[in-house]
């Protein structure tokens, strides 16, 4: 399948190494991001990338082309073309009919779908294939992928997404992946929380963090946070995890909206998401994920160090 032409927009924490994976699998990807210097260095370590000028290159020179990006709005953009531009600055306008767009950002389903409908109007199939694994697993190959499109359409996407990851699971229509992208992290999001409060409340009684973490990885309260991230990035004091709040926020607003447009009631989640915008607030723009527990640090004058 390496006669297929792939392309990559978005070369972030999480898009680079994936587009390094499909080049080292032997396919010419062309790619393009807002960062020109990330280009730069991805194709001087593979000599299977090119870049491009511009997204409207991309899709020219592509057969099937990768977004990663913030958002569902950022999508939007590079897929349709800007206001500015007429829409010719966009994905659609280089696509030839046949080509397939493959979103892995975390995106809005509702924005998914409409950009679907468009790129389908122009002979373009899309398939929503956002992931979980953060930085780690982009670099390891072992992604988890959460896909919504059309069978015919997931089963073009399927082999290069093999390459990318571990396991993929297709949930159902598009947008369908995006939704249980924001409902994992919503999920996530609250298990964070309800962590940091619990070791904060174990640290001021006079119980040792480090240790509570290593009964927490051998007992019911046992997460992908206590496992991968306390002592990882609390216990040492890093605060380092590359994944921004704000998005983590985002992907909440995103859960939520779902269940509200169902008519599901969440309370629970609802308090979290009051609770994440108020740390959001509290922190600059731009900061770590792992801000969220120096927030409940501070609102109780309780560090989450090693040692009772």
């Amino acid at each position: 399948m390496t006669d297929v032409n792939l392309g990559f927009v978005g070369l972030g924490v999480m898009g680079r190494p994936m587009a390094g994976h499909l080049a080292a699998a032997g396919y010419r990807v062309t790619v393009y991001d807002l960062n020109r210097s990330a280009a730069e260095g991805l194709a001087a370590e593979q000599p299977q990338v090119r870049i491009a000028d511009s997204v409207r290159d991309v899709a020219a020179a592509s057969d099937i082309v990768f977004t990663m990006l913030p958002s569902g709005k950022e999508v939007r953009t590079i897929a349709l073309g800007s206001e500015s531009g007429g829409g010719n600055d966009g994905l659609i306008a280089g696509f030839r009919p046949g080509g397939l767009l493959v979103d892995t950002s975390s995106a809005e389903p509702w924005l998914t779908t409409d950009v679907a409908q468009r790129l389908r109007a122009a002979g373009v199939a899309m398939v929503d294939a956002p992931v979980s694994g953060a930085e780690a697993g982009a670099r390891a190959a072992e992604l988890v992928f959460m896909i919504g499109g059309a069978d015919e359409d997931v089963a073009r996407a399927a082999p290069l997404l093999d390459i990318l990851g571990r396991r993929s699971f297709h949930l159902g229509p598009i947008g369908s992946g995006h939704a249980m992208k924001s409902i994992n992290n919503l999920i996530t999001a609250v298990t964070f929380m309800a962590t940091g409060e619990g070791l904060v409340a174990g640290k001021r009684y006079g119980l040792d963090p480090a240790v509570m973490t290593e009964v927490l990885n051998l007992s019911t309260g046992m997460s992908w946070i206590s496992q991968t991230h306390i002592a990882q990035r609390i216990l040492s004091r890093r605060f380092d995890d590359p994944f921004k709040l704000e998005l983590m926020l985002k992907d909440i607003e995103i859960a939520t909206r779902v269940a509200e447009d169902e008519g599901i009631d969440m309370p629970l989640s609802n308090e979290t998401r009051r609770l994440w915008r108020e740390a959001n607030a509290s922190v600059p723009p731009g900061s770590s994920v792992s801000e969220l527990i120096r927030t409940i640090e501070t609102a109780n004058d309780v560090e989450i160090t090693p040692g009772r």
